[in-house]
């Protein structure tokens, strides 16, 4: 038999029977630590509308994601300079993300760029119907992520890290802290592309460490958008009524019995949503209630722009009807034109310019563009430089994280302005550099939330949406 001393039988067991008995102890007496600013009670999560913390200008927004990375010196950035020194050599360094593939000769814009509205802001050739609302959108130039990576920048704009898995999105922020002005549809929805979904799949709407409640709730890409709205022929009225309230009476009971777990509480909330969507969302998706001049508008009566389109306005009826957060995305990542950059690019623009700006035109018709905030944009935009230089045709860009450009209308945006610059070349944000923190910090000052003090508790940690990284609200791109 083995022999103990007191010290080591202590030593053996200072993290045994010993230190339970004292966290019991403490526990009894109130002495245990507890970090600053945890709660004591859990958490009640729920959807219903939430005051902001001072005036919001923007109660609603509709993000038209465009993943891939649009060319903004193609698009948005006009670069003479990149003109006039077309296939010499770039001086700088540049970082490649296709090495065997890349090239130092510069690649003008086949496209010509043209002043447009009052405000005299130039845009490609490529976008005419942008051109048509140019009044009324703000350019950022001086998008910047420090890293060329499609995934890294992506949930770096939706989640506040880089690269980071897990982490809420910014819809799930928005509705988190203010919750929803329609009790009948969801706060946070998706509208997918039927080709597939974008890159970085289901983690583009993710509510992260959050509920389940805060997660984007995704409508079908093609007719029924959402199945089984409508019950049973045989189970319809009152005998659909006596079962709801069973199920209701039900999950009351199991719930008092396990308080506070989130994602039972999430889920009783998405059965009890999804019965009163049976009028809600049949109403608010039937489009034949629109004008023929409104379908028209968003490109509907033309094979091209009629899946967009169909979305834009779909995103219009949601945000009128209270939606929070709508999110439209495209399949896969159409902007990223690595080769055959003058077909492919001409071919999106296409596809989305005509809705896009149909979506803006809308809005402000109705009086709805001074609280429904737009964004448009990519997680990177693209190198000055030639990839797959073999012939002109072929010819592409590679992706760039160092300075790119996306779109703001509305929610209490400056309209007819341009905001930052990139170098002579639109390689690097040079001037008033704005980071997807950045983005965030001022997407939240518009909906007025300050958004260091809209705190989520998770795993004994105040967590916010920047994660304590740099960020600024840009201050001079507000109304």
């Amino acid at each position: 038999m083995t022999q103990f001393s007191r010290r080591q039988f202590l030593a053996e067991n200072a993290m045994g029977i010993g230190t339970v008995a004292l966290a019991w102890l403490l526990q009894q007496d109130q002495l245990l630590a507890r970090p600053k600013n945890i709660p004591i009670k859990q958490p009640h999560f729920d959807l219903t509308p939430k005051a902001a913390q001072f005036a919001p200008q923007a109660k609603a927004m509709i993000s038209l994601f465009q993943h891939g990375g649009p060319a903004h010196m193609d698009l948005t950035d006009p670069k003479p300079e990149l003109t006039k020194y077309s296939g010499t050599d770039f001086k700088g360094d540049i970082q490649y993300s296709f090495v065997q593939q890349a090239s130092k000769k510069l690649l003008g814009s086949p496209w010509k760029f043209q002043k447009h509205g009052e405000c005299g802001t130039e845009l490609s050739e490529l976008l005419p119907h942008l051109a048509e609302i140019v009044d009324d959108i703000c350019v950022v130039r001086s998008m910047h992520t420090g890293a060329n990576g499609h995934e890294v920048s992506i949930r770096y704009f939706h989640g506040g890290i880089p690269g980071v898995l897990g982490r809420p999105n910014l819809g799930s922020w928005l509705v988190y802290g203010l919750g929803s002005e329609s009790q009948n549809l969801p706060a946070y929805m998706v509208l997918t592309d039927p080709g597939g979904l974008p890159v970085d799949g289901v983690t583009n709407w993710s509510n992260g460490f959050m509920p389940s409640l805060f997660q984007g709730t995704v409508l079908r890409p093609r007719e029924p958008r959402i199945l089984n709205l409508d019950a049973p022929a045989h189970l319809q009225g009152s005998l659909q009524q006596q079962n709801l309230e069973l199920l209701q009476t039900l999950n009351k009971r199991h719930y008092e019995q396990h308080p506070h777990e989130s994602d039972l509480e999430a889920r009783i909330s998405s059965y009890e949503l999804a019965a009163r969507m049976q009028t809600s969302a049949r109403e608010a998706l039937d489009l034949s209630q629109e004008t023929k001049a409104t379908q028209d508008m968003y490109g509907l009566d033309d094979p091209k722009t009629k899946e967009y389109g169909t979305r834009c306005l779909i995103a219009r009826r949601l945000v009128e009807r209270g939606v929070r957060f709508v999110q439209l995305f495209l399949g896969g990542q159409p902007w990223d034109n690595h080769s055959h950059i003058v077909t492919g690019l001409p071919a999106i623009c296409s596809r989305t310019d005509k809705p896009s700006a149909a979506l803006v035109k809308d809005l402000k018709q109705r009086g709805m563009l001074d609280s429904t905030l737009v964004h448009w944009g990519g997680e990177i935009g693209r190198l000055p430089v030639t990839q797959n230089h073999g012939d002109a045709k072929s010819a592409g860009r590679d992706h760039n994280g160092q300075g790119f450009s996306i779109w703001l209308a509305g929610g209490g945006i400056k309209g007819g302005i341009t905001f930052g610059k990139t170098d002579e070349f639109g390689h690097k944000a040079v001037e008033n550099v704005v980071t997807p923190n950045d983005f965030q910090a001022t997407i939240m000052r518009l909906f007025g939330i300050d958004y260091q003090q809209l705190l989520y508790h998770h795993n004994g940690q105040e967590q916010i949406i920047t994660n304590g990284r740099p960020a600024r609200i840009v201050s001079d791109i507000l109304s």
